[in-house]
């Protein structure tokens, strides 16, 4: 009876130690990671232009594990929401930061490029499922607002924004989102998309936790009005999501 309670006792430390280990992996894995950390970093001083600022957060960010290739995928990304001239600056300090860890001895991981897409559908209709994938709205033919207005850029979205660049496969769609709502939250008065593309991050995995967290990061390294702004945004998609569960359940 003695030797039944001693096993009884040790499987229950053991149980609860188990237990205890995987509570903590749970609360590790809802917390950005150190490479995630830094795509927002990366994407807020880029899209704000402070170069001396966006050379710590690359050196930060090749320093947490991010390759050549997804830095230099982060930042070509980002053209699309803060334009062509922040972008290439933006690559144009990466192109330094490399050089100088160069000159340190430090040889950072290129990484892997895109895959190549062979796929017969055209742009804009592979553009159309991906918008879909990610909204997890069915994408109808009767266009409204600025896309009545002027359908030509609503054919710019889908054949360039999500067929060109968010099937390019070296960033997963959860790393685009993050660097487009740090982008969006930086250059701020874009509270729409923003609206928008915090909705699609969680629709792509990423958790209320993650997303109060990169407001963290925007009010660190941007400063407390646009991670304000954000905040307030943010509130108001998960009061919305909050809600329409409600009335699903």
């Amino acid at each position: 009876m003695k030797k039944q309670k001693i096993t009884i006792t040790i499987l229950m430390t053991i149980f609860c130690l188990f237990g205890i280990k995987n509570a903590h992996s749970s609360s590790e894995a809802d917390s950005l990671s150190n490479m995630e950390r830094s795509f927002v970093a990366i994407a807020a001083t880029t899209a704000k232009g402070d170069l001396s600022k966006l050379q710590v957060e690359l050196n930060n960010g090749l320093n947490a594990g991010l390759t050549i290739n997804q830095t230099k995928e982060a930042i070509i990304h980002l053209y699309a929401y803060a334009g062509f001239p922040r972008s290439i600056r933006g690559l144009q300090t990466l192109m330094t930061v490399i050089d100088e860890r160069k000159e340190q001895q430090v040889n950072d991981a290129i990484g892997a490029d895109a895959s190549f897409i062979n796929d017969e559908d055209s742009k804009y209709h592979r553009g159309k499922e991906i918008l879909e994938q990610l909204t997890g709205i069915p994408e109808n033919d009767i266009k409204t607002g600025y896309a009545a207005f002027a359908p030509t850029i609503e054919v710019f979205l889908k054949e360039h924004l999500f067929a060109d660049i968010f099937e390019r496969d070296i960033l997963t769609y959860a790393e685009r989102e993050l660097v487009t709502v740090s982008v969006l939250a930086s250059i701020g008065g874009v509270e729409p998309m923003l609206k928008s593309h915090l909705n699609i991050c969680l629709n792509v995995g990423l958790t209320e936790k993650q997303l109060h967290e990169f407001i963290t990061i925007i009010n660190d390294k941007i400063g407390k009005s646009e991670a304000d702004s954000a905040k307030k945004v943010l509130e108001e998609v998960l009061a919305s999501r909050n809600k329409n569960n409600q009335v699903t359940h």
